[in-house]
């Protein structure tokens, strides 16, 4: 959280006085605050699903499908939406995001 100075508009930091208590104090002119209560803002950001991210829950209805083994433990798919994003640099390659169509799960490589 950023602070400014009523008088001159810059920004206060926070320093020590003599009696070890903090205050918010200008560094252009003599303005000065002491902090009595705690200062702090939380913030919970809500997490975005992937498939938001890549295009929201209708991204895998167009993707292409190919034959691929799922590595899910238990299940014997063979078949798996794939689309494939540049997430690293230019010179490293794509990305392969697959989705088994039997059992739903949803793994990269690459």
């Amino acid at each position: 959280m950023l602070l400014f100075c009523p008088h001159c508009a810059n920004i206060l930091t926070v320093s020590l006085t003599i009696n070890r208590t903090n205050r918010l104090e200008c560094r252009t002119c003599p303005y000065e605050h002491a902090i009595t209560d705690p200062v702090f803002s939380r913030r919970v950001f809500e997490r975005k699903e992937r498939e938001d991210v890549f295009g929201g829950p209708g991204a895998w209805d167009n993707a292409q499908k190919s034959k691929a083994q799922c590595p899910n433990e238990g299940c014997n798919g063979e078949e798996a939406a794939f689309f494939q994003v540049q997430i690293r640099s230019a010179d490293e390659p794509m990305t392969s995001f697959f989705k088994c169509m039997t059992c739903g799960h949803r793994w990269r490589e690459n």
